[in-house]
């Protein structure tokens, strides 16, 4: 044991004497202890601030709830009110001459000389349109009137016997049978004077029904007849003419829609391929309904115009009165397997899913027929991203300039 302690305090002296340590290596290694103690604070107070943060956003996370309101989703809503809404109801169908009436042969017939109109001129009552020949017809005339000269000097002749009898029955030299006799024969000249006038009169007025004439004022839609041809009574018609060149449009129409018209209601109507718009009215609702298709006709007034022409087709917008009611944008109105709804925001500014019947649609918007009164407040679009119970910061719209 003694030499070991020996051997162990001789190793510590040569090493403390082998081993110098200068001040500048003392130094040098407590400047590397500060460095170190340092870094150690820092990373510590780094530390701590991170965890401060963390624990106090999680303080912001479980919120009071008096900061609650900023984090809310912010919603659009409307206060839509009540407004004269006009009941629409759309409608097509094809134009036509409102009174067509077909021009045909009212007489005997012939051959035709001359056509005098075409089709888009307009013509007045009774004007010629083409006339037939004649020759014939002018021939029996003069030959009735040759006749009623005839008649009339039989009944000159006879009433100068009557007279020269009379003349003689005081004297004796007549009786009166005879006087009788040729006052008959007078009587009876005279009466072939009326019958000879009455031939003739109806012989003109057979020539007079040659000529086709417009039987009213109005616009010729067409013409079948040419020069040299030859027609009679049986023949079809030689021009069409719309009476006083008036149009119509005759709008087919379901019977729902049909039962809300009347007489006189206006309306705007819009020929195909054609951004012009031309005013009318309802003149006739039809009384009965097709029972294959369940539509009925309305038919529609439309003043003259060259580009309203018979056989097109148009579409018509028939003012069916009008109703109050709310008005909402087409993004406002949501619909599922339930039905038509909206949202509506309520004192507490919570969703409220609130069912609704949708009337009239128009580029205005959605007419709400029941489910509202106008003054809730309605989440005007996104409707689609909220849910019932769900709180929200409503802003109001912004009024449209």
């Amino acid at each position: 044991m003694r030499t070991m302690n020996y051997e162990s305090s001789k190793w510590s002296r040569e090493a403390i004497d082998e081993v110098v340590v200068d001040e500048e290596t003392l130094a040098k290694r407590r400047r590397r202890k500060r460095v170190i103690i340092i870094a150690v604070a820092l990373i510590a107070l780094l530390a701590v601030a991170a965890l401060f943060m963390m624990g106090g956003s999680g303080e912001k996370a479980v919120a009071p709830k008096a900061g609650q309101g900023a984090q809310l989703p912010a919603v659009t809503v409307i206060i839509p009110g009540r407004q004269d809404i006009p009941a629409i109801v759309t409608a097509t169908g094809s134009l036509a001459a409102r009174r067509d009436m077909p021009v045909g042969v009212p007489g005997e017939g012939g051959q035709i000389e001359r056509v005098l109109v075409e089709p888009g001129q307009w013509v007045r009552a009774g004007q010629t349109l083409a006339i037939i020949n004649r020759s014939v017809q002018a021939q029996e005339a003069a030959q009735l009137a040759a006749q009623i000269e005839v008649a009339r000097a039989d009944r000159q002749l006879a009433q100068n016997e009557l007279d020269r009898a009379q003349a003689l029955l005081g004297r004796g030299f007549v009786s009166r049978a005879d006087i009788d006799r040729k006052r008959a024969a007078r009587d009876a000249a005279a009466a072939r004077v009326r019958v000879a006038q009455a031939q003739l009169g109806a012989s003109r007025a057979r020539i007079g029904r040659l000529d086709v004439r417009a039987p009213t004022a109005g616009l010729v839609l067409s013409r079948s007849v040419e020069a040299g041809q030859v027609v009679g009574a049986g023949s079809p018609a030689l021009f069409r003419i719309a009476e006083g060149g008036q149009i119509e449009l005759m709008a087919r129409l379901p019977q729902s829609d049909l039962a809300r018209l009347n007489v006189g209601v206006p309306v705007t109507v819009t020929p195909v391929g054609s951004t012009q718009t031309y005013q009318g009215s309802v003149w006739q609702v039809s009384p009965i309904i097709d029972p294959q298709t369940r539509q009925g006709i309305a038919r529609i007034l439309v003043p003259y115009n060259r580009e309203l022409r018979p056989g097109g087709f148009a579409s018509a917008e028939i003012r069916a009165g009008s109703a109050n009611a709310p008005l909402l944008p087409e993004s406002a109105v949501q619909s599922d397997h339930r039905g038509n709804y909206v949202y509506v925001v309520d004192n507490q500014n919570k969703i409220v899913r609130r069912a609704v019947t949708v009337g009239e649609v128009s580029d205005r918007g959605v007419a709400i027929a029941s489910g509202l009164n106008g003054n809730e407040r309605i989440v005007e679009s996104a409707g689609a991203f909220l849910s019932p119970g769900q709180r929200v910061r409503p802003e109001r719209a912004r009024p449209a300039r």
